[in-house]
């Protein structure tokens, strides 16, 4: 289960500073990965998130889950160079505040990845304890919508409410 670099990492998404939520892929086969997204005191966002309390926004932690997911999706050759755009989020419990100092080591488990739509669950812990988690839909548009030359036939499909595969 190799992992992925910072460099390599780039190549694949298309997020860069100071929205790129991701440090390093430690974990990373078929159908799962493992990323880390170190908290440092001089994230953009803590400037005015909470002052004298800073906190790690909880949209923000999902965004880095996200992003670990796109890791995983746009890894595979055939879907290099495309986008991974986020569909929905259901399920999510944020359990624990992240705050300047942490590590973030955050899993994700392929769920369904049927044509262009997908799920993942992800899971953001600091240290054992679980910080956030959250059921992730996600749309992967033709390659020439990622590229900005979008058509009506291009665009995503709208968000469906029937479910890819059955729970779990």
């Amino acid at each position: 289960m190799p992992g992925l670099s910072l460099d390599q990492i780039l190549t694949i998404l298309p997020h860069r500073y100071p929205f790129l939520f991701v440090d390093r892929i430690v974990e990373l086969d078929d159908r799962r990965v493992v990323g880390v997204k170190n908290v440092t005191i001089n994230e953009p966002f803590f400037a005015g998130h909470v002052p004298g309390y800073p906190v790690m926004p909880g949209v923000l932690v999902v965004e880095a889950m996200a992003q670990v997911a796109a890791c995983l999706i746009l890894n595979v050759p055939r879907l290099r160079g495309r986008l991974a755009y986020l569909a929905g989020i259901d399920r999510c419990r944020f359990r624990r505040p992240v705050v300047p100092g942490d590590t973030l080591r955050i899993e994700v488990e392929v769920r369904a990845l049927r044509g262009r739509l997908g799920k993942v669950w992800g899971v953001a812990r600091v240290g054992e304890e679980v910080a956030a988690e959250a059921e992730i839909s996600f749309a992967l548009p033709r390659a020439e919508a990622a590229s900005g030359l979008a058509s009506e036939e291009a665009l995503p499909p709208p968000p469906s409410t029937e479910p890819l595969v059955g729970e779990r």
